[in-house]
This record gives C-alpha cells, sequence and structure tokens, in this order.
C-alpha cells in the first residue's frame, strides 16, 4: 500500500494518469462510426455503426437504420475496422522484458514501490494496444499488490485494462526461484510465489488468496526440479486436487502452469479449468483436454523471447529454436486435437504494450486471422466465464472497443495500428488529429 500511496503522489504532481476518469464520471451517449464492424463472429460488416450508452453498447447494425437518439456525439473512425476489446489471458504486470532486467534481480532488486509505478505503467500502455481485460497470474514477489493495481483502475484512480488477478500464485515448497538453487543456504530469500507442502497447506494458502482478493487460483504443476534440471511434477495428485476443489467451492477457477506432460495430465485430472504453456502435452494429453473442456494458454509469444535473450535468436532472419519447434508441433497437435486455445501471451517476459505479437504468432502457426482474433476475444471472454459482459459486440453487453487501421480479421498485422480504445464506455485512445 506504500507503493500505491507513492504512486498516487506521482498522479498529483505529474499528470501521469491524465486518461483515467473515476467511475462516477458522466459516459456520454457515442456513436462510433468505422468503416467496419467486426461483432466475434463471421465476417466484418461494412457500414456498419456501434452506439453506445451508459457504459454499454446500445445498438449495433447498419448505420442507415439505426435509431440514433440526439444527444448522441457522432465519432468518425475512417479506415478501421471496430473489434472487441482485446484479452490477453496470460500476462504479469509487474515483470518487464528480461533482456532489460533478469527476473532474480526484479524480484530480488526492485523496490516494491518500484514494482507498482511500473505496473501501473504496464497498464497504460496494454490498454492504448487495445487490449481492454487482462487475466494477470502471479504477482512474482510483489504479494497482493495486483489487487491494489485492479482497484485503482476500477475507480479510475489510473487507467488500464479490466483486470482478472491471481496474486502470489502457489507453489510447492523449494520447487520456485528465487532459491533455494544458486545462493547461499542461510540467506532468507523472497519467493515468487507462495510456497507450500501438504494437502491442507494448500487449502490454506488457497483461501488466503482468496480473501486477499484473488479472482483465479495459480498452480504450479511441475517445474525443473528434477536433479538433471528436468522438468517434474512438484505436487501429489492430493495436493493438486484438495486445492483445486477448495478454489472451485469458492467460486474461483483454477490455471495451472504445467510443461512437462505428466504435470499437464495431473493438472488436467485434478479439475483445473485452464493450462498455461503445456509444451510437451501429447496428443492424447491434449484430447483429454478437450473432452474434460480445459482451455490451453500457448503463450507462443514467451518462446520467442527466450530465444532472442538468451538462445541468440533474431526475428525474421534466424532458424527457430528446437524449443520453439517444440512448440509448433505441440500447437498443431493441440488444434488437431480440438483443444479450446485462448490468447494468451506471458507479457512482462516481453514488453507491455506489444501483446499483438501472439495472435500473430497464433497465424503464424496455422490459425487463420478470423480465429485468432476470436480467440482474443470470444473464445477469451468465455474462458473468464465474462461473455455474458464482455467479448463481442452486442447490445447489452459493456463497451469494451478497440479499432485498428485495416481489418485484422483479414490482416493480423493491422493490430499493431490501434487508432481508438473505449473501455466501459470510457474512451482511453482517441484518433490522431
Amino acid at each position: 500500500m506504500r507503493a500505491l500511496a507513492l504512486w498516487c503522489a506521482l498522479v498529483v504532481s505529474t499528470g501521469v494518469a491524465h486518461a483515467a476518469q473515476p467511475t462516477t464520471a458522466p459516459k456520454p451517449t457515442l456513436l462510433l462510426q468505422p468503416d467496419r464492424v467486426w461483432t466475434g463472429d463471421g465476417a466484418s460488416h461494412a457500414g456498419w455503426a456501434v452506439l453506445v450508452r451508459n457504459g454499454e453498447i446500445a445498438a449495433v447494425g447498419d448505420a442507415k437504420t439505426l435509431e440514433i437518439p440526439a444527444d448522441a456525439q457522432r465519432l468518425a473512425l475512417p479506415g478501421t475496422t471496430l473489434v472487441p476489446g482485446l484479452i490477453d489471458l496470460h500476462s504479469h504486470v509487474f515483470l518487464h522484458p528480461y533482456d532489460e532486467t533478469l527476473w532474480n534481480d526484479q524480484v530480488l532488486k526492485e523496490s516494491e514501490a518500484e514494482r507498482v509505478l511500473r505496473a501501473a505503467r504496464h497498464a497504460h500502455d496494454t490498454l492504448q494496444a487495445g487490449f481492454t481485460t487482462l487475466r494477470d497470474l502471479g504477482t512474482e514477489g510483489a504479494h497482493y499488490d495486483d489487487v491494489a493495481i485492479k482497484h485503482a483502475i476500477d475507480t479510475g484512480l489510473i487507467d488500464g485494462p479490466r483486470l482478472f488477478v491471481a496474486t502470489k500464485a502457489i507453489v510447492a515448497t523449494a520447487s520456485y526461484g528465487p532459491g533455494p538453487r544458486g545462493f547461499r543456504t542461510d540467506i532468507d530469500l523472497p519467493s515468487g510465489a507462495e510456497e507450500v507442502s501438504g494437502v491442507d497447506a494448500g487449502i490454506r494458502a488457497v483461501r488466503d488468496q482468496a480473501g486477499h482478493g484473488a479472482d483465479w487460483i495459480k498452480l504450479y504443476t511441475d517445474y525443473r526440479i528434477g536433479t538433471d534440471g528436468s522438468v517434474q511434477p512438484t505436487f501429489t495428485a492430493a495436493e493438486l486436487k484438495a486445492m483445486v476443489e477448495a478454489a472451485h467451492l469458492s467460486g474461483r477457477p483454477v490455471a495451472a502452469h504445467a510443461m512437462s506432460d505428466a504435470g499437464i495430465r495431473m493438472a488436467v485430472d485434478a479439475g483445473v479449468d485452464t493450462i498455461e504453456h503445456g509444451y510437451d502435452a501429447s496428443a492424447d494429453t491434449f484430447r483429454r483436454m478437450r473432452d474434460r473442456k480445459v482451455a490451453w494458454l500457448p503463450t507462443l509469444t514467451a518462446v520467442e523471447a527466450y530465444a532472442t535473450y538468451f538462445d541468440h535468436y533474431v526475428p525474421g532472419s534466424s532458424p527457430p529454436t528446437q524449443e520453439m519447434r517444440d512448440v509448433a508441433q505441440a500447437f498443431d497437435r493441440a488444434r488437431k486435437a480440438g483443444v479450446t486455445i485462448g490468447c494468451g501471451s506471458d507479457v512482462g517476459v516481453f514488453r507491455h504494450g506489444d501483446n499483438a505479437r501472439e495472435p500473430e504468432w497464433l497465424v503464424r502457426l496455422g490459425m487463420s486471422p478470423l480465429e485468432a482474433m476470436r480467440a482474443c476475444t470470444t473464445v477469451a471472454a468465455q474462458v473468464l466465464r465474462q461473455d455474458a459482459r464482455f467479448g463481442s459486440i452486442a447490445s447489452g453487453l459493456r463497451a469494451d472497443l478497440a479499432a485498428f487501421e485495416g481489418d485484422p480479421t483479414q490482416d493480423i498485422a493491422a493490430l499493431r495500428r490501434p487508432v481508438f480504445v473505449m473501455k466501459d464506455g470510457v474512451v482511453a485512445r482517441r484518433p490522431t488529429p
């Protein structure tokens, strides 16, 4: 909270959050007039417009036939396609690229105040890029400060996307960084997540994180704990099942970091709702995920980022690394199995605001631009259990909208050219005059 107070002082003294508006501020009635509207399904519609009133989508359809109230302000968006606000289902607003500062150094050396300030800036950059919703999967040593950032956004203190947060994340004892490997054993290091052992401790951690404001519970079901550094399961089946059951009883879904086929299977059998990464899943395991309606967030951009930072990979000119080839094969297996694939990038490993790299990778590995756009909108909203609130353009839904130069349902690279962004009926980005 000291860090949040520091941010408040910065807002007052510098006006950094000028785009933020209190949630009680009046929201004008707006008629948005792009060249095309893509509602979240099918092809985009030329000549359509969207009417926004009181933070909701009041009407959508042919601009010639819409009933437009006299008090509506018209906003022309020539050359653009208006789409539902984009959703990234795997983010870390407290992290920044590892070629700037390694993960260990961020957790061990950056003050909590600095990390909160960075997170506020990251939230701003993300919203400006057209991503109006994030699921943030772990503060990586910043305790419960994601709840504070979420509250600051919700109350209009700062601008940023709609957040669904997981607070600390839960890991098995001595299985996650910054230690114990590589550091003196007599140093009590802060942890990047909450460490537990045993059924009772796991249930206690789930309840504690829920009590502190977690919307989702995140579990690390495997990690690099093998004697040779290999990825191995970290929790027993009983521990996983107990934590998932405790989360579900409280109405909270569960996301599982799982890389190995064994770890993924254990997570799926325990009843988790999403698998993060999951690169070593076999075809049979992907079919198991499909049958149990477990969604997959492949975080493809993170793999490219790691290759760039640590393997001398140069995007556009280097051949793919072995891990990149493995991920491409996993993506093919998942597609053939019919698994639900959402847009989850692991942003924070790479620069916030560059989230559009993930749908570009979805297309590169086999999705059509239309499929990739659905992964970032309607499918992502379904994974969040929020499709009755946002994720598509339809009357009665929240007015989370973004306009891009061109048509991203035909050319996914159009997501690099945001022109207009609205969240909850409040304009966050206007066209440049």
